[in-house]
């Protein structure tokens, strides 16, 4: 029986039956490490071990190591802690916003955006724990309890205190919605496992799953739940991170564009990297039939619309820098484009403007060569953009005389790639050991989303 929709394009393609879903998606989990996948763990073990490094001398000889100054106070490490956080928006953005809009099409991707923003966000705790110096002691400065030294307590009315409260909250409450939609596919694995190493593994993972009707009742009853909790973190997370800056009065920073901005921003950086890991994730593991290039075009006209929106902020802060008239933001702007740092800011606009309209023809953005391309170009745009805000808003101030360069030293960059280590090692540790794909959301739409379906004995 046909029942594909006349209006929509297939979601699963290659007639799949629940069978092949199950077996299709759980035998990377149950095989053992191929070559491909132990290469690439070996990179990125390499690449965390060298960052390492980096970070234990760091944390031996303290930030003096970095290339910071008295004027440029901010630099790599914070333009790495909101980057990072805002490659980790896409996770909850799929799994809750598009589960409450009941939008089918996120059953084959929420799995491993939610496990890259779990990864993302503790790469991006790691800076400002690393930026106090005695990260050791960050408990006392993080959180709002009585110090242990006396009655000093945390300032209430920082945005840096802020952070910790959103991406803390926002943390947790990923990393569970995540672990909820785990549980039934781990008893899938537990169900079909046969060493008893791993049948005890997944089971005591799954809870003791049983399937039953009133077991899919809570499971969908909690997952509304928690997606109605997460929505609003979609907005706040990014909103609260950009008040580090629009609540200060540096000229460039003061500006209240910047949470509906920032937030655009990690939509747009957080669906390329997506992308990014989807694509490789795709090929590898085969799995074709389940990421389809309706996905990919999908997400490719969300990045299109979200870089299109970063564009209009871009060109509003110019306009708002120009009609103030005051002589120090229109000074920032104009030394954002024509000073120092100008490669920055152009590398800015080409990355995160003008790629992203290339998505607007339809060759393009179902192109997986050029799609795979501009994911990156993207972030590697977003990185810049954040580099942009905090450098150049800095390394001139109102006294010329204080005025100064940023370069990073190779600590500033080892750690940044201890942060890339860390993040591909447990996405490749997530991507072995659990399943990549949702497998019970993927059956719950295979009727209704498949091509014909073929009953095999």
């Amino acid at each position: 029986m046909d029942v594909t929709s006349p209006v929509r394009e297939v979601l699963v393609t290659g007639n799949k039956t629940y069978h092949d879903v199950s077996h299709d998606i759980c035998r990377h989990v149950e095989a053992k490490p191929n070559p491909k996948w132990m290469g690439a763990m070996a990179i990125s073990l390499g690449a965390l071990f060298v960052g390492g490094y980096a970070l234990a001398i760091t944390l031996w000889d303290g930030i003096g190591m970095w290339g910071l100054n008295k004027t440029v106070g901010w630099a790599w490490d914070i333009t790495n802690f909101v980057w990072w956080v805002g490659i980790g928006h896409a996770g909850t953005l799929i799994s809750a916003v598009l589960l409450l809009f009941r939008q089918k099409w996120r059953t084959s991707i929420n799995r491993a955006a939610e496990a890259m923003t779990i990864f993302a966000v503790i790469c991006a705790l790691l800076f400002p724990l690393i930026h106090t110096g005695r990260p050791w002691l960050s408990f006392y400065w993080f959180v709002p309890i009585p110090n242990t030294w006396g009655s000093l307590w945390v300032n209430f009315h920082s945005p840096l205190l802020w952070d910790f409260f959103a991406i803390s909250t926002y943390f947790t409450v990923s990393l569970v919605f995540w672990y909820i939609g785990l549980i039934p596919d781990f008893a899938t694995i537990r169900d079909r496992a046969t060493n008893k190493i791993s049948k005890a593994i997944y089971g005591a993972l799954s809870f003791g799953w049983d399937g039953a009707a009133k077991t899919w009742q809570r499971y969908e009853t909690v997952s509304l739940v928690l997606a109605g909790l997460a929505t609003p973190l979609v907005l706040s997370v990014h909103t609260i991170v950009s008040f580090d800056f629009a609540t200060s009065v540096i000229p460039g920073w003061h500006t209240t564009i910047f949470p509906p901005y920032f937030v655009a921003g990690a939509i747009f950086s957080g669906f390329a990297m997506v992308l990014t890991l989807m694509l490789v994730t795709r090929k590898v593991y085969k799995l074709e039939d389940y990421i389809t290039i309706n996905h990919i075009e999908l997400m490719n006209i969300i990045i299109m619309i979200t870089g299109s929106i970063v564009g209009v902020a871009y060109i509003t802060e110019l306009f708002m820098a120009w009609y103030s008239g005051v002589q120090y933001e229109q000074y920032a702007f104009l030394n954002r484009a024509t000073g120092p740092y100008w490669w920055a800011y152009w590398s800015m606009m080409t990355c995160n403007v003008i790629s992203p309209q290339l998505f607007w023809f339809k060759k393009i953005r179902t192109n997986l060569y050029a799609t795979f391309a501009l994911s990156i170009v993207v972030n590697i745009g977003m990185w810049f953009e954040r580099f942009v805000i905090i450098v150049t808003s800095l390394h001139r101030d109102y006294l010329p005389s204080s005025w100064a360069m940023f370069s990073p030293t190779i600590y500033d960059m080892g750690i940044y790639l201890f942060s890339f280590g860390l993040f591909f090692t447990l996405f490749f540790s997530f991507a072995k050991f659990f399943p990549v794909i949702n497998m019970a959301e993927v059956k719950s739409v295979l009727k209704t989303s498949s091509g014909e379906i073929v009953n095999k004995k």
